[in-house]
Parts: structure tokens; sequence; C-alpha cells
């Protein structure tokens, strides 16, 4: 792998960067505060193309690599967790399945308006009660004619309520059986098709996490994506690619709490000197920055291998397990450094604190990744 970073990588994040201290910072802890999804930002991120990072720019998109998407994702997690999360779901999974899954006329309708953000999009797996164990899910599509019927619910859904189109994994055929699930598109609007319940969340407040619902809803088969059984194989291959996006999230939120602690033992004396000339925050802050670009160096050989279409399901869980346990590690030494003021709302490192916690559970926990990465290790 190449580490050299390149002028068009630097330049994205540099615009990711502008825009995340101009049209974000202002408004974080007001978003946070009301739990606001703000849609008009990500309308602004898809006139600059980050919401179609690795969508063809025949499709609209910015055509742009991983190691790109990974840089943009980070420097806007660095302000907001809560806005790298749901840029992250946008294009690595509602997005990102049509990319790699859609046969040419689906492309061809969805990825424009999804690219462009003048569509938001979802995408549902999760459910109440199967959330590791997918394969046991209860939504259902049965085949009627030419259409499909869809009915349950998806649970902990980014853009659930608000997103313009979905794509849902569905049962069709028998509980832990292979090739059981069928993944769908289903635009909002479709009758039977709504949002449910919102999620009062610890963190990531910003984020649109919610219930959808299917009642007997009825699509096409032409929304259908691949073969019949076939949902179950596409959603660990957008898994492995989406895991690389909470990685960058996590290594993001873990660059905005060390940089803000950083600066903050330089300016907090106490002794009559900066806290950072003490041993036990100077060492505090040295593993801090190891611990990071450990996370960053996994993370970007876990992109450098999906942009040459290398087998990557080891290297992506990895890189996720890794830098989100790494987020909340160094979101936790962050509070601690700022001390009684890092308890505090005043001051940007409690939100990082409690944002970083998604990171080890959503798209996998911790303890799923571990699964993973044994299984790989093992097999080969």
């Amino acid at each position: 792998m190449n580490f050299q970073t390149d002028e068009l990588t630097l330049q994205v994040a540099q615009t990711a960067h502008d825009f995340a201290i101009q049209h974000i910072k202002p408004n974080v802890m007001k978003w946070d505060e009301s739990q606001e999804f703000p849609v008009s930002v990500f309308k602004e991120l898809g006139k600059l193309g980050m919401m179609g990072v690795l969508v063809p720019e025949k499709y609209d998109g910015a055509g742009l690599s991983y190691i790109e998407y990974i840089s943009i994702i980070r420097e806007i997690s660095k302000v907001c967790g809560s806005i790298g999360l749901s840029v992250a779901a946008h294009n690595s999974l509602c997005t990102g399945h049509i990319l790699a899954f859609g046969n040419e006329d689906q492309k061809k309708k969805y990825l424009p308006k999804l690219a462009t953000a003048e569509w938001i999009g979802s995408w549902g797996l999760t459910e109440a009660n199967t959330g590791s164990d997918a394969a046991n899910m209860r939504c259902v599509a049965t085949k009627d004619g030419n259409d499909w019927i869809l009915n349950g619910t998806k649970n902990w859904i980014t853009h659930g309520i608000s997103s313009d189109v979905t794509v849902v994994i569905a049962r069709t055929g028998e509980p832990r059986t292979r090739n059981n699930a069928t993944a769908f598109i289903v635009e909002r609007g479709t009758p039977g098709f709504s949002g449910g319940k919102k999620e009062n969340k610890l963190g990531m407040r910003a984020s649109e996490t919610a219930e959808m619902i299917f009642d007997n809803c009825r699509i096409p088969d032409s929304n259908r994506m691949g073969e019949v059984g076939s949902g179950f194989k596409q959603s660990l291959y957008v898994l492995d690619g989406g895991r690389i996006s909470i990685a960058a999230l996590s290594i993001g939120i873990a660059k905005g709490a060390y940089e803000a602690a950083l600066q903050y033992s330089k300016e907090r004396h106490q002794f009559d000197q900066p806290i950072s000339n003490f041993q036990g925050i100077s060492f505090k802050l040295a593993d801090m920055a190891t611990e990071i670009m450990a996370a960053e160096l996994l993370t970007m050989q876990a992109g450098d291998k999906k942009n040459r279409n290398l087998p990557m399901t080891k290297e992506s869980a990895m890189a996720k397990y890794y830098a989100s346990e790494v987020a909340v590690k160094v979101a936790t030494d962050a509070v601690q450094i700022f001390g009684g003021y890092g308890y505090t709302k005043d001051f940007p490192v409690e939100k990082f604190y409690r944002d970083s916690k998604l990171c080890t559970i959503g798209e996998g926990t911790s303890e799923i990744q571990k699964i993973v990465i044994a299984r790989e290790v093992l097999e080969r």
C-alpha cells in the first residue's frame, strides 16, 4: 500500500473540514439538545459531492475512492459525530447497496437522486429481536403475482423517518436457513410503508434513528435487487464497506476529542504551569496520539484493499473494532484531562464521549467484529 496522501485527497479533506467548521460547528449543540435532523445540511453536502462520494460521475456522483471517503467522514466527525454518522449511513449502506447490487435501471433511477442528496437514503436490516442474529429476522416479503408484500418492522434505522428511499432486507424463506432473505428498494410514500418511533439516544442525537414499519406494503418485483434469497449475502458485502466508514467516523471523533484535550492541556495551568507538563497528562496524550495513528493506518489499509477490489473482510472488521474502541478510550481520557469542565456541555469533549459509544455498537458490535476476525484468521 502507498501511504502517501495525494493532492486530491488533501483538497477533499480540506473542503470537508472547511464545510464542517462553517456550517456544522455553530449548530452542534443546538441540534444535539433538540435531536434535530438537519436535512438542509445534507442537501448542501450533496452539492459538494459528499453524499455520493463513491458513485460514478455517470450517475451524478463524485466518483472518488475510499481514501477520499475516509477523509470526508473523518473531517466531518471531528466536528460532529452525528453528521458524520448520517453521511456514512447514506453513502455506504443505502447508496452503496444499490451501487453494488442494483441493476442498470435501478442505478439510473435512484443513484443520481441519492448522490446529489435530492433524496436521503436509509437501509433496513436490524430488528428489535434480531440485531446480530439477522438470519432470524421476522420482517417478511411474500410473492403475490408480479408484486411482493412486505410485513414487519425494522428498528434502529438511520433516517428511518426522514429518508426518501430505503433498501430493506426481508425474509423470503424459512428462518435460519441459507439464502432466506432478499433486498428490496422501497420509496417513501408507498402505501403501507411508514416511519415509527424515533429513539431518544445518549449520543449521535442529530442523526435520526427510528423504526420503519411495513404493513401490507406492496412493491413491484422490479424493486427487488439481485436474486431471491441473496439479500443476506449482499448485506455482508455492504457491511464490509460500511465498517470502514464507521472506523473513519471513530477516528474523527477520537481526533476531535484529542485535539480539544491537547489544546486545553496547554492552556490550563495548575501549580503555576500548564497541565501538559505533568507526566500524568503528557502520557495520556502520547497514548491517545499513538492509538489514533494505529487506527488510522488500519482503516487506510482496509480502504486501499476495498479500492483494489481485494478481499477485506478481516481488515475492515479489524479497523472498525480497533478504531471504535480507541474512540471510546480517547474520548474518556479527554474528559479526564478537562476534569470537571469535561463533564459540562460548555466544552466539546462530553459530546465526543457520548457519541463515541455508538461506534462500538453500530454495524456490528465489537464482539461481532471479534467473531469475524477470529473466523478469518482461523480459516486462512
